[in-house]
């Protein structure tokens, strides 16, 4: 194999994660220790400390890789600019906040080792048992009702953060911002299948969510409106299929 074949590429987008990245980094590291990867943080204009820390891990872990957004651009711009850069085939993304455990990275990788996984375009997570709010729970759970009402990605959590997908997939799909939100129905659009996977979550351990339950409604109503007209327009006879994790692991 190529470098690009052999490489996972993990990409974090992260903006004032000051208190949880250097943390979140290490075990990415001790995660993929035994594989060929590399870390890429797109710090997204931050204004803590979080690019000191950054700095010192650079010269500890040989893995890292920092680009930085001279201002925000949002998660999906930073998740963006970090695909465009990596240099493996397969791409790993999870939130800079330190809740997607990176023990979970070899649970998403798994699916594209089976010999079921020649259409498999993206493995994404679940979230089981969030530790979140209630209130955000709530918010989260019924956008994503109205989400697969809509769209019918036959996916329970498109919103988190732990996925797993094909570089040359990504980079075929149409962008918009939050796309991330959107990712399984519109790898489907594109006629690639999607793998279900549950996956753990934790406790946030500083710093603050980035959106708010009445921010995500505001821009989620016209991303759905979007992503639906982008599917009913995308000219394929065919869209690809949405399977559990068992269906590839129980191929080998």
């Amino acid at each position: 194999m190529n470098e690009r074949n052999e490489t996972i590429s993990v990409v974090i987008p992260a903006r004032d994660e000051e208190a949880a990245i250097e943390g979140l980094v290490r075990e990415i590291s001790a995660a993929l220790s035994e594989r060929e990867h590399e870390i890429i943080v797109v710090d997204d204009g931050s204004t803590d400390g979080m690019p000191e820390v950054l700095d010192r891990l650079g010269g500890a872990i040989g893995t890292l890789r920092v680009l930085r957004n001279e201002r925000s651009v949002g998660q999906s711009g930073s998740v963006r600019r970090g695909v465009k850069a990596a240099r493996g085939a397969l791409i790993v993304t999870l939130d800079g906040d330190g809740q997607n455990p990176p023990d979970q990275i070899p649970v998403l990788l798994a699916p594209f080792a089976s010999a079921r996984a020649e259409r498999l375009g993206l493995v994404q997570g679940q979230r089981a048992g969030r530790k979140d709010t209630l209130a955000r729970r709530w918010a989260s759970g019924f956008a994503n009702w109205l989400r697969s009402a809509v769209l019918k990605d036959g996916v329970r959590d498109s919103g988190c953060g732990l996925k797993a997908f094909r570089r040359e997939v990504y980079l075929d799909l149409p962008f918009f911002d939050h796309i991330h939100r959107f990712m399984p129905a519109m790898v489907l659009r594109e006629g690639w299948d999607v793998c279900t996977v549950d996956v753990t979550h934790r406790p946030r351990e500083g710093g603050r969510s980035k959106y708010s339950n009445i921010g995500r409604a505001l821009v989620g109503i016209p991303d759905l409106m979007g992503a639906g007209w982008l599917i009913r327009r995308s000219g394929r006879a065919e869209r690809g299929v949405t399977r559990d994790v068992a269906h590839y692991l129980r191929a080998g």
